[in-house]
């Protein structure tokens, strides 16, 4: 969800930049409305759903009515007992709604309706997996605990009639009987809507069929054949006009992207922007796996809401601007089809919707509109304050603060992005997309485990320090160089960080951007001390030396040359020296070097950009000769860095790759 407070009277400017701090108006709208209705949120923030149940179905066949307003109708409830001798189910519906019955094989079920929940009598005892079937008949007028989880708008000028859902966080019980826990995904819904003809009604999956009715209403039916948490499920109703484009992928399928927009915003304008939705399909499924909901739709329904909700498979919109169109569909794989566990967890939704804005900055732009993008997204993190992990789930401040939910969780990508480099890292979100989680729901130690699948390597440290973590490092770096024996330089680097918190300090691979009269050299230290010093061996002067050129890490440097000697390489010492023979590589070459004492030795090879490639090589070796093969079809063409870490020394060496 992202949101824009044109409607709110806390209104910001926000604009991605160098050097400006981005704001997340998603998340300053969601406080202020919360903060609005914030009793009837918070008691539902810390009400448990029965966890005796499996929902695997909702039918919602219910009539809207805008004069009066209300909505009634019956929920259809499927759902399997997760205990043997099950006697009684409980429902979460708010106390605004009268609950008129309920029906299980045709019989009527006592029941209580207090504190927001029904406590409902079942017709029989049922054992582990059996099925139990409800029908819950209710009608009132909606309430509104969360972000106005359901109202009775107007638009063009108060001219035209709207009504809308928006029930994340706890807000979908203001509006139907269901289990209020995200964790608990439907397998299926259907929802049908009877309203006055006047409205052309939109929900999730597919339009079923729409029936003309003798009283003069008309009912919209909507199936949805995916699992969907309760949250997600939505009703967006107004006079819109149908804009449709189509999704082609693989082997020329087609998918249709249908916009229900209100007649006055339906302009030459907005239909450019609405068609930029096919190639933001189109990226995001080369980037993530193919769009996940790909046998029913995606389009967007505008609402009154000053910003974005992720409905699945069809967005609700406040206008169609590219980022927020961006990151509404990046919700689809990143909240819809993986949805976080649990609330404090909201960093794996709405982080990973606020990165793939960036991604589509670098499509538009190339990497130095990633950068800029990011960038933004980096200065508003340094506001943040406490974990990425929420603490306190009762408070909507908390779930979607700006600083930490928004902008840190996608500076995590950014830097997690850093630290394995381009292939692995979106080869580790296409993993997770397609993993046991898919359709279901990930914590960050899901995420964590498909990363160092991929990866092949611990994480711990960073997730920890990112995720369970305060704050980020700040950095005092010194810098100097000497020269060796033929024509060569030692630069040594030091590293030392501010005490933090927790943690103390922070472990991150750093990057290091070397000029010399030969060009620029990309160099990588793994930083795991508060204090640290590096030496380097390079074949011409540093002439220049800029830390972390391309803001891989989330930090404050200051960075200073110094004619200090700080190396920790011994002058009497002879350096080591690496080759890779042949050079370029064009189909196998052997990187070769002597150790004199049995060391532990680290080789990766990372693109110009500082990006790690691949590890060749991380843990002891004996002394000697030593051999490592690397094969040229395993890499695209272009050039590369080697560094080889002995003990406290790093090595570097370009290679060319070619095909």
């Amino acid at each position: 969800m992202k949101k824009y407070s044109s409607l709110l009277t806390l209104i910001f400017t926000t604009f991605y930049s160098i050097g400006q701090i981005t704001e997340h108006e998603c998340a300053k709208g969601k406080i202020a409305l919360w903060q609005k209705n914030s009793s009837s949120a918070r008691l539902m923030a810390n009400k448990q759903a029965d966890d005796n149940i499996d929902i695997t179905y909702y039918k919602l066949d219910i009539r809207v009515d805008y004069s009066p307003q209300q909505i009634s109708g019956g929920v259809s409830i499927f759902a399997k007992s997760k205990i043997n001798n099950l006697n009684r189910v409980v429902l979460d519906l708010q106390n605004v709604l009268a609950t008129d019955s309920v029906i299980a094989n045709g019989r009527k079920l006592a029941f209580s309706h207090q504190n927001n929940q029904i406590t409902i009598s079942l017709d029989k005892t049922y054992q582990s997996n059996q099925v139990v079937q409800l029908v819950v008949y209710y009608h009132g007028v909606p309430g509104s605990s969360g972000f106005d989880s359901f109202v009775f708008g107007q638009h063009n000028n108060n001219n035209d009639r709207a009504i809308w859902s928006l029930s994340e966080p706890y807000g979908a019980s203001d509006w139907f009987p269901c289990k209020n826990a995200l964790d608990d995904k439907a397998d299926s819904t259907d929802v049908w809507i009877t309203a006055d003809k006047y409205f052309v009604s939109v929900s999730n999956g597919k339009l079923i069929a729409t029936i003309d009715n003798p009283d003069g209403t008309k009912t919209y039916r909507w199936k949805n054949t995916y699992p969907i948490a309760q949250y997600l499920i939505s009703i967006a109703m107004s006079n819109y006009v149908l804009y449709r484009n189509d999704f082609r992928f693989i082997g020329n399928n087609i998918m249709p992207v249908t916009h229900y927009v209100y007649p006055e915003s339906f302009t030459e304008s907005n239909k450019k922007k609405l068609d930029q939705t096919v190639i933001l399909l189109d990226l995001f499924s080369n980037k993530f796996g193919l769009y996940p909901f790909v046998t029913e739709k995606y389009g967007h329904a505008q609402f009154g809401w000053g910003g974005g909700m992720e409905h699945q498979t069809c967005s609700s919109m406040y206008n169609f601007e590219g980022s927020l169109v961006a990151h509404e569909l990046a919700h689809q794989w990143f909240g819809n089809k993986i949805t976080c566990k649990n609330w404090e967890n909201i960093w794996l939704n709405e982080g990973f919707a606020t990165y793939a804005e960036s991604i589509y900055e670098e499509y538009l732009k190339g990497f130095e509109g990633y950068k800029a993008s990011i960038l933004g997204e980096i200065n508003a993190a340094k506001r943040a304050k406490g974990t990425v992990y929420v603490q306190d789930i009762s408070s909507v401040n908390s779930i979607f603060d700006s600083n930490k939910s928004y902008a840190k969780g996608a500076s995590v990508l950014h830097m997690l992005r850093g630290v394995v480099g381009d292939i692995l890292f979106f080869k580790i979100l296409q993993t997770y997309v397609e993993s046991k989680h898919a359709y279901k729901n990930a914590t960050t130690e899901d995420f964590q485990a498909v990363a160092e699948q991929v990866y092949g390597q611990k994480l711990d440290y960073f997730f920890k320090q990112w995720i369970y973590g305060e704050n980020y490092p700040k950095y005092t770096v010194n810098w100097a160089t000497k020269p060796q024996s033929q024509g060569k330089y030692t630069l040594a680097v030091n590293i030392s960080q501010s005490t933090n918190t927790t943690p103390t300090f922070f472990t991150m691979p750093l990057t290091f951007k070397v000029s010399t009269a030969k060009g620029d050299t990309i160099l990588k230290a793994f930083n795991a001390q508060a204090q640290q010093t590096f030496d380097f061996t390079l074949n011409d002067k540093p002439e220049s030396f800029v830390f972390d050129a391309d803001n891989w890490i989330l930090k404050e440097a200051s960075v200073q040359k110094t004619e200090a000697v700080l190396s920790v390489q011994q002058e009497n010492e002879n350096p080591l020296s690496f080759s890779i023979s042949p050079n370029p590589v064009a189909h196998q070459s052997t990187i070769s070097f002597q150790l004199a004492r049995p060391s532990l030795v680290t080789l990766q090879l990372y693109n110009t950009q500082g990006q790690l490639v691949q590890t060749l090589q991380n843990g002891n070796l004996p002394a000697g000769n030593q051999q490592i093969s690397i094969n040229s079809q395993e890499y695209p063409s272009g050039e590369y860095i080697l560094q080889l870490y002995v003990d406290n020394t790093i090595y570097t060496q370009k290679v060319m790759i070619s095909k």
